[in-house]
């Protein structure tokens, strides 16, 4: 199964950089590990479609949406 997506997502980071994130496992490690709140209702629902999406109960681009939907959350503008 593809679980890549079609079209990546930028994340900035303001003074950090910016993220390129191709994957609902790549959005999955981000959310994780150096996301900025972690009791948004998107970035739970990002969690929770992307952890679906690889194993196969979503479509990658589901999570991806969810995924864009937590950074306009966390206010990490997608670019």
């Amino acid at each position: 199964m593809q679980t890549s997506w079609e079209k990546p997502v930028r994340v900035a980071f303001g003074h950090l950089g910016t993220e390129v994130i191709n994957s609902p496992s790549e959005a999955l490690m981000l959310l994780m590990d150096h996301w900025p709140d972690l009791r948004g209702p998107s970035f739970v629902r990002a969690r929770s479609a992307c952890r679906a999406a690889l194993d196969g109960r979503r479509s990658p681009e589901d999570a991806r949406r969810h995924f864009e939907e937590a950074v306009s959350e966390a206010q990490l503008h997608v670019n």
